[in-house]
């Protein structure tokens, strides 16, 4: 496994290089969290700095002792922070990162309509809440068993705790019973908390949903059902209504939870990582390791494909959580009514933004009455298409983008869109195009009615109203196409250094559950920020009824017990079974896991890449029924992913890559045995990777050992393995590392040698240059994660100003790093970082020629070695200084000695 001599690598912190991958966690400047080697005063520790640092958090628990600190003089932070590190009293120093509240679907939302408590049954039968059939929740309902005497930490965006389906109140006798804001509503991440101790979510409803899922009380009018309504829960607030949230915040949340009690925490936050070293993911494994459960959402980034983990769900011993779709579709619907040769009907509507419907009545005019057209509006529309302005545009989604779409219909004059889906339900559409008024989606159904009448010639006049005072109602829709299949846009695992990632999955696709009363009262939302609380209340159900807490007996009950499925993409299946890196031990089956008497010693097994094969491991297998059981083993495998494409790329594939039906062999001893009631077994595998798969492509193969017993009983226990070195693949795209101009968002390569004029030392930030300097910016791609990546300013003239020491490091002349270099425990991706001439060691760089030297280590490399790193340079750049303004606002180049050419 990598591990990094942090003392040694960190000459500068401070700022992480800003991916351009959506999610990637940017990082607070001159922020860090320290972690003593002992316990101490914080207060003491800011005051010994001399009054350059403020304290932004106190961290001191049980578990992790240590502050996150602030330094005042941004320019010199890195330079401060390198000294903090030094000191004996720190065991360690990280830079506070942010994490965005995760990238979820809103599908709809629906407020307390009257007349809706009458259209379902009093709580009085049998539980038939969908995602509660599809994970076996129900039976415990149908029980009594409700996860009463259950603590449930919630870290989210708070709780509408005054939601009648929620309790109602905050405080001992609530259901949301504990917790506190730990941000404050105006936090957005890069501003300073106001933390006070009421986590009312009223702004932005993710956290609403997940406590719903988790615990919604049965006085609501749509039915919605929590898996485990009697546990207690706690809220805590980590997100005001905008922005991110650091790791600081984060690691006190988690601990704050720790020590309250928690009986299971559950988060769904995260980032790509990949790496399970990250502070974040470290201390949410500390608590884990100390008896608490903790499942984390495995992230919605399933379009990246293979090797994409998130943190915090990528720590060692974390469950992280996949999502699968709902059997049925829900959807809240806003009523309004349409017009066909006199005759009228009612239907139903999703507003989109913008969603100035108030009073609208047109007629449609439809792009071609073609239901299956999948690029419906994407291109311009003909010459001869009539003045739109009088109408609704109906048009189908699909193919393009809705921006695209509703830019067609505008250029004609149109003011409103109706969407007809081509999908089951509805989605929110969002086209904020200059000219358009409202866009909106109805179902695929409603659309091709529509489409059927104005084919047969029929005028159909759709008269609209306020979406805002519209009465709402639920609907089902059938899922036939994806129930119970993986969610497309569950993230993949495994980590980078091969470790089984995510554990198992329950539903997310498709949610119907509670949403703060301000934006609705109900919605239906969906990603893997719903499927990880669904996986928190089944942990509390099997806790009442196992009458264990134990996270490790848990989740490989959990596992074992699970059912894979098997692999769909674009409405297809290939017959194969999902990848363990995207379905983890597949979805679980709750009630059968609560009651299983055959328990495994672990919850998968990792044989790891070719380099590091453990190809032969131990497992056991435990009979604590009261009857003998004999148990045979098997193999079967699930589809083998390629990470690379056949085209020489080495940027793993996008979603759904290549998957064959290429499986390991396993063999085992023994193979069938007998074991007594109250006794265990252990189990041999040695493992033989498939054969005839093309190494180079690094393989990730999958599958699950079958174990099935004489008593009916079955399980099974996944593993994965890589076919090639993930130390040879190449980390660093060279062909991706150029150097650009900071306000070019499209990022065209510069000439060679051009020059930049920077702002004095330390006044990048000044209003005088703020919005006026260019300055050069190094763009890179990781096309695998790599645990450091440094960069080194390397001198290419002679001239006297740059003829201070230059170090040589890995065979490359240096003055040093740019601040925020290096950096440790990167995803892959793409990275940007603009220079202002400040490098890792708070100093700046001279004027003169220079070139930007990128290293970034290889997967299980020694930090150490020059070799183990991959390289690319940047193209030669000049920089110089503006000087200060004078009184008139004037700036100009400084008139000191210049390095140009090599001739000073």
């Amino acid at each position: 496994m990598v591990r990094l001599d942090l003392a040694a690598v960190l000459l500068a912190v401070t700022a992480v290089a800003r991916a351009v991958t959506a999610n990637t966690p940017a990082v607070v400047p001159g922020a860090y969290i320290v972690e003593y080697e002992d316990d101490q005063d914080s207060n003491a520790l800011v005051n010994n700095l001399g009054g350059k640092a403020t304290l932004r958090k106190d961290l001191r628990f049980k578990l992790f002792k240590g502050a996150s600190i602030q330094f005042k003089d941004l320019k010199n932070a890195d330079k401060m922070a390198a000294k903090v590190a030094a000191m004996p009293s720190i065991k360690q120093i990280f830079p506070v990162r942010r994490y965005p509240v995760p990238h979820h679907v809103v599908h709809s939302t629906g407020d307390d309509i009257q007349g809706a408590l009458a259209k379902r049954k009093k709580d009085e039968g049998k539980d038939t809440f969908t995602t509660h059939l599809m994970t076996q929740v129900n039976k415990f309902r149908d029980a009594g068993i409700k996860g009463k005497g259950i603590k449930i930490a919630v870290i989210d965006t708070g709780t509408d705790y005054l939601h009648p389906a929620l309790g109602g109140c905050f405080g001992p006798g609530c259901l949301v019973s504990y917790g506190t804001d730990l941000v404050g509503d105006d936090f957005n991440g890069a501003n300073t908390p106001k933390p006070d101790s009421d986590p009312l979510d009223n702004c932005n409803g993710h956290g609403t949903h997940v406590a719903g899922i988790i615990a919604a009380q049965t006085n609501n009018p749509y039915g919605i059902v929590g898996a485990a309504e009697d546990v207690t829960l706690g809220s805590y607030r980590v997100f005001g209504c905008t922005g991110d949230v650091g790791n600081d915040i984060l690691i006190a949340a988690y601990n704050m939870a720790y020590e309250a009690g928690s009986d299971i925490i559950t988060a769904s936050i995260g980032g790509p990582s990949g790496w399970n070293e990250d502070p974040w993911a470290a201390v949410v494994t500390r608590i884990v390791e100390n008896g608490v459960p903790c499942v984390v959402s495995a992230g919605n980034d399933g379009a990246l494909g293979i090797f994409y983990a998130s943190t915090a769900a990528n720590g060692r011993k974390v469950t992280a959580i996949a999502s699968v779709d709902n059997s049925i579709t829900p959807a809240l619907l806003s009523n309004a009514s349409y017009t066909i040769n006199g005759a009228t009907e009612s239907f139903g509507f999703t507003v989109g933004e913008p969603g100035a419907w108030t009073d609208v009545s047109l007629p449609l005019w439809a792009v071609n009455f073609n239901t299956t057209d999948s690029a419906n509006g994407c291109d311009p529309y003909p010459d001869s298409t009539p003045d739109l302005s009088g109408n609704i545009v109906l048009i189908r989604r699909g193919t393009c983008t809705f921006v695209q779409k509703v830019t067609n219909a505008v250029a004609k004059g149109a003011k409103y869109v109706m969407f007809y889906n081509n999908a089951v339900g509805t989605a929110t559409v969002s086209a904020d195009v200059e000219g358009i008024k409202g866009v909106a989606m109805v179902t695929a159904e409603q659309g091709a009615t529509w489409i059927k009448a104005l084919a047969g010639g029929s005028k159909v006049v759709v008269n609209m109203v306020d979406p805002a005072t519209a009465g709402k109602f639920l609907t089902y829709f059938n899922n036939s196409a994806t129930a119970g299949f993986l969610s497309e846009f569950t993230s993949w695992g495994p980590t980078f250094e091969v470790e089984v990632k995510p554990q198992f999955s329950t539903p997310g696709g498709m949610i119907l559950s509670t949403y703060p009363r301000a934006l609705g009262s109900y919605g239906v939302l969906s990603g893997t920020s719903m499927a990880c609380p669904m996986a928190a209340a089944v942990y509390a159900l099997l806790m009442n009824v196992r009458r264990t807490k134990d996270p490790k007996t848990l989740e490989n009950v959990l596992s074992s017990t699970a059912h894979p499925n098997l692999f769909r993409a674009g409405g297809k299946s290939n017959g194969l079974l999902a990848p363990v890196p995207q379905q983890g031990g597949g979805l679980i089956q709750a009630w059968d896991a609560a009651h299983a008497t055959t328990l495994l010693s672990e919850s998968s097994l990792s044989f790891n890449d070719t380099d590091h094969f453990n190809g032969v491991q131990n497992f056991a297998i435990t009979n604590t029924g009261k009857k003998s059981v004999i148990y045979k083993l098997s193999n079967i495998g699930a589809a083998t992913a390629y990470t690379f494409g056949v085209d020489g790329s080495i940027t793993p594939q996008a979603f759904p890559g290549e998957l064959t039906a290429d499986f390991a062999s396993l063999a085992f001893s023994p193979n069938d045995f007998a074991i007594p009631a109250g006794q265990r077994k252990i189990v041999t595998v040695t493992a033989t990777p498939p054969g005839g798969v093309d190494a180079k492509r690094l393989p990730v193969y999958s599958g699950y050992i079958a174990i099935n017993g004489s008593d009916g009983s079955s399980f099974s226990l996944p593993y994965l393995g890589v076919v090639g070195s993930m130390h040879s693949a190449p980390v660093l795209d060279g062909s991706e590392t150029l150097l650009a101009r900071s306000r070019d968002t499209n990022n065209v390569p510069v000439p060679a040698n051009m020059t930049f004029d920077l702002p004095p030392a330390g006044m990048v930030n000044e209003t005088a240059y703020k919005n006026t300097t260019t300055l050069p910016k190094l763009v890179g791609t990781l096309a695998m994660g790599s645990a450091l990546v440094r960069v080194d300013v390397v001198p290419l003239s002679n001239c006297t100003t740059v003829a201070r020491e230059a170090g040589v490091v890995f065979g490359t002349k240096t003055i040093g790093q740019p601040d925020g270099f290096p950096s440790l425990w990167n995803a892959r991706g793409t990275f940007e970082r603009s220079w202002d001439g400040k490098l890792a060691d708070g100093t700046y760089a001279p004027p003169g020629l220079y070139k930007f030297a990128v290293k970034a280590l290889r997967i299980f490399g020694d930090a150490k070695v020059g070799s183990e790193y991959d390289a690319a340079d940047t193209v030669p750049f000049r920089i110089r200084y503006l000087t200060a303004p004078t009184a008139a606002g004037k700036v100009r180049r400084e008139t000191g000695e210049e390095c140009e050419d090599g001739k000073r």
